[in-house]
């Protein structure tokens, strides 16, 4: 929770404002920010200077694991972050190629189960990293992409946390997770929730003890209309301890999370926080 804190204090120390064309807003941005999450002692690095939804959170793990690619699947298990996206950005609803509502185009999850290839086919980057996790194989190139330019036409927004790489170390599973940029009054405390069940999710279904996640942030920043909220009540706050991560001992294989996992298989208790902060939504 701290290394949170710092993060948002460091951008609003350090931060340059930069115009950004998608929003048309400014951001007050950072580069370079690295955080670690101690996956192997359950200290989930939940937001506890104002509440934090982690169930969608962790609904939109799920969707991305699953392949999901229209924003109807995501708030059918419990996550509406992506109807905006999906529905309300007009550079997406003027896309021939998008499919009709709530469609997402071939974005994130999509990326990682069904890459396709130059000659035809397509590539189950998960499944790969599963099978050879599971037998204890770690080839260096446990690698989960997200990030396809060639196919960025063919989806409502590029993938932020675009890369997750594996490690195995001695029975112990690492994570090393990628992103390019980060909203981080809103987005960080997605992300990184997001990290720390991705490894504690592939650890348990690949019969590994998880160690710990690495989160590496190229552009960090808090968008102009959201720095008074940060710098006047957020960062005011005193934070509480960080609660712990349940997640049901049944979800043993990739299957299950493929298919009857939902979020009653997750618990997080000791959770204390302060009360909501409404910060805005940039699309």
């Amino acid at each position: 929770m701290q290394q949170y804190l710092n993060l948002c204090q460091r951008i609003v120390d350090e931060g340059v404002w930069v115009e950004n064309s998608r929003t048309g807003k400014r951001c007050l941005s950072v580069i370079n920010a690295d955080l670690e999450y101690n996956v192997g002692a359950n200290q989930l690095p939940l937001v506890t200077t104002r509440k934090s939804y982690w169930k969608a959170a962790i609904a939109e793990l799920l969707g991305y694991l699953r392949g999901y690619d229209n924003a109807a699947q995501f708030s059918a298990i419990g996550c509406n972050t992506w109807n905006a996206n999906a529905n309300e950005n007009q550079v997406w609803l003027e896309n021939p190629n998008r499919k009709g509502e709530g469609d997402m185009g071939r974005v994130y999850g999509v990326q990682g189960r069904s890459w396709k290839k130059p000659g035809g086919g397509e590539v189950d980057q998960l499944r790969k990293i599963v099978d050879n996790l599971t037998k204890g194989i770690d080839d260096r190139g446990e690698i989960l992409s997200f990030y396809n330019p060639g196919e960025f036409h063919l989806g409502c927004l590029r993938p932020c946390m675009h890369t997750h790489t594996f490690s195995l170390l001695g029975g112990t599973l690492y994570l090393t997770s990628s992103q390019r940029s980060c909203d981080v009054p809103l987005g960080q405390n997605f992300n990184q929730i997001q990290v720390f069940t991705l490894l504690a999710l592939m650890a348990q279904i690949t019969g590994h003890k998880a160690g710990t996640a690495y989160h590496k942030i190229v552009n960090a920043h808090i968008y102009e209309d959201q720095l008074e909220l940060m710098k006047e009540v957020q960062l005011k706050r005193e934070p509480f301890a960080s609660p712990q991560l349940h997640i049901s001992p049944k979800i043993k294989t990739l299957e299950d999370l493929e298919t009857w996992v939902t979020l009653d298989d997750f618990e997080v208790t000791g959770y204390q926080h302060h009360e909501p902060i409404s910060y805005p939504f940039s699309v």
